[in-house]
């Protein structure tokens, strides 16, 4: 006879909110169990007793027919999906050989593992896989792809500053949401300035597009996209113009702001408005109510680091908080990471660098794929779906066509890019193995548990990385999750359950948590950093549209894409529409130099005219050609960190044509 119980445990996926979770689960009569639901569960505040749409359906993903359950090695032409059942001794040591050879043959560098883990517990993300090719002196590829740009702007004007909680938004009496949507990705944060707004606190919201949460604001600025750096410096050349900057919280917290301001004094009102498309009489506005409300928060998304210009975007509106003063209380502050609260140590299971290591940029993946120069031999994927996240869609699936190159995907479902491997392995998800949930949005660590039995034969990164150096010469990979928690966790901290973080007792910037420079002031100015002060550069387009590929509320990045239930259509506003005779619901094409996309069209007076938007995280199976969304991306690179530029994507729209070349 079948049992359910509910078993507590905490959502790892790539999202700030890190939900706690029940997981309800059926017993059988043998002893094993099976995932049946998931539901919001008791730990973290912030979930609120309510959790996403996409979380709440993750058993399909558990249990889907898409799930890999042995390990596989192809049999058919790479991308055709053929392959044949394998054990787990005949796959690793066939991956260890053609590891061995490569390096016997053309160096370390000639190994690529390709790992994200963005969606991992802390161990599936940062355990002994990391070590095993560090050791190996493997290529180190460098996470560009999301977040990296940002991350850069923040560590050069604050270091390692935490975050102000943004629970605390609640306190705010103005809060601007720039450049992110958390209606879909940080949920839980759209209830918090819900309360915020009713206890009297205005919000405003910069955002191309005007998304559920622009709807409800009480001011939406429809940014051109890629110009964020032109408004953030017009409303910094206000505030200094009309006497609004904190001059003593300047004088006693920041450095370069002499400089900074130098860099915002070409950008007048008219000439601001006319390139980032916001009204001069709005810019005025805009600067005075952020330099006079308080507290004011500012929640800052990774949208507008997505273009040429995004560094210098992202430093332009983090330095607006600072300009006006906006920290020291309850409800002000910007909302940065959170993860330097965290006691875990993962240090403590890695060694340093053994040699100077290959770096590739995460982003360049399909040029360094088909580059004669220094050739990729082996590419090992784990936790990532390259085929369908990463730019230069084209030239991804061009490099993995190669014949002499030897492909790896550890993964729980059969992805696009899994489909070009020579072999694939199956990969727990976080309900069938013990690991930490760590959080970026939130102070709290959780314990996930093992609540079910694995599925299929799958084995965590970490067995594989462990079963790889056994058959390398590598000793000391100990896979089992208590032997790596009691090496990065202090002892019981878990015990009575998730565990609250506060810097020194809160969380209150420039009052708990200071810039982590040694005179813990924060920088306007850095010489040694590509954008020392934010600039402006007009991107050249061949092509009238700017394309947006956001997030929606049905996956994470690809995650979730094997459900299919995305609409595959391009939102484009009524001008551009009608200038193209183009109607609602009519068949069309997207397209520019690297290809094209067969969609249907969506009139919509949401994206500001210039703009369309054709979602992320369609897998390409979705689609009626060869290629997806992020064959319209560009290769280009962001000014500061080499990030992803997204949003330079430009392309037209015309009717779909009966036959294509």
């Amino acid at each position: 006879m079948t049992s359910l119980t509910k078993a507590v445990t905490a959502c790892p996926l790539d999202c700030p909110d890190t939900c706690s979770l029940h997981a309800t689960v059926e017993t059988g009569d043998d002893g094993t169990r099976r995932l049946i639901a998931v539901d919001a569960g008791p730990g973290n505040p912030m979930t609120d007793g309510w959790i996403c749409a996409k979380v709440k359906g993750h058993a399909d993903r558990v249990h889907g027919t898409d799930r890999v359950l042995t390990p596989l090695i192809r049999t058919g032409p790479k991308g055709s999906g053929s392959f044949r059942q394998a054990s787990w001794d005949e796959a690793l040591d066939l991956v260890a050989g053609r590891i061995r050879g490569a390096i016997d043959r053309s160096g370390p560098g000639s190994v690529v593992p390709y790992l994200y883990n963005s969606s991992g517990g802390l161990l599936a993300a940062g355990g002994l896989g990391p070590e095993l090719w560090r050791q190996l002196g493997a290529t180190n590829v460098v996470h560009t792809i999301c977040a990296y740009t940002a991350g850069l702007a923040r560590s050069e004007i604050y270091g390692d500053m935490l975050s102000a909680d943004p629970n605390d938004v609640v306190y705010a009496k103005l809060v601007v949401v720039w450049g992110a949507n958390p209606t879909v990705a940080n949920t839980h944060f759209g209830p918090l300035v819900n309360r915020a707004r009713k206890a009297g606190a205005r919000l405003i919201v910069v955002d191309p597009r005007r998304t559920a949460m622009a709807a409800r604001a009480d001011v939406h600025f429809a940014v051109r996209p890629g110009t964020d750096v032109v408004l953030a410096l017009a409303m910094a050349r206000v505030i200094q113009e009309e006497g609004l900057l904190a001059r003593d919280f300047l004088a006693a917290h920041v450095d370069g702001v002499d400089a900074y301001l130098a860099a915002a004094e070409p950008w007048t009102l008219e000439r601001a408005a006319d390139v980032c498309g916001v009204p001069a009489e709005d810019i005025v506005a805009f600067a005075r109510e952020y330099a006079s409300a308080s507290p004011a928060f500012l929640r800052m998304g990774w949208g507008l680091e997505r273009n040429r210009n995004g560094g210098s975007g992202c430093k332009a509106v983090l330095a607006l908080p600072l300009l006006a003063g906006q920290f020291g209380r309850r409800g002000a502050g910007v909302m940065l990471s959170v993860g330097g609260a965290s006691p875990v140590t993962m240090s403590a299971i890695h060694t340093s660098d053994l040699a100077a290591r290959r770096q590739l940029n995460q982003n360049s993946l399909g040029a360094e794929l088909q580059s004669a120069n220094d050739p990729i031999g082996v590419l090992f994927v784990q936790g990532a779906n390259p085929v369908v996240m990463n730019p230069d869609q084209r030239s991804v699936i061009a490099g993995l066509e190669r014949d002499d190159l030897f492909t790896v995907v550890h993964d729980q479902v059969m992805t696009d890019t899994a489909r070009y491997a020579d072999v694939v392995l199956p990969a727990t998800t976080h309900f069938e193995v013990e690991d930490l949930a760590g959080s970026y949005g939130g102070y709290v660590l959780q314990r996930m548990p093992a609540v079910i039995d694995r599925v299929g034969e799958s084995r965590t990164n970490d067995e594989v990385s462990a079963g790889l150096a056994d058959r390398l010469g590598l000793a000391g990979f100990d896979p089992r999750p208590e032997s790596m928690l009691a090496k990065v966790l202090p002892a019981g901290i878990l015990d009575d359950g998730p565990l609250t973080l506060r810097p020194d007792g809160g969380t209150v910037q420039f009052v708990d948590t200071f810039p982590s420079f040694e005179n813990r002031r924060a920088q306007l100015f850095d010489p040694h950093s590509d954008v020392p002060v934010p600039r402006f550069e007009a991107v050249a387009r061949d092509y009238p549209l700017t394309l947006l590929s956001p997030a929606t509320a049905k996956t994470i990045s690809s995650m979730f894409g094997e459900r299919g239930d995305q609409p595959l259509s391009l939102s484009l506003h009524p001008d551009d529409a009608a200038t193209r005779g183009i109607q609602n619901g009519d068949d069309v094409e997207v397209w520019n130099d690297g290809g094209f996309v067969a969609v249907t069209a969506q009139i919509d007076g949401s994206v500001r005219s210039g703009v369309c938007v054709l979602p992320k995280g369609n897998w390409l199976r979705d689609f009626s050609g060869s290629y997806g969304v992020n064959v319209l991306v560009p290769a280009t690179l962001s000014d500061l960190g080499s990030g992803a530029c997204f949003n330079d994507a430009h392309v037209d729209v015309r009717l779909r044509r009966q036959t294509n070349p």
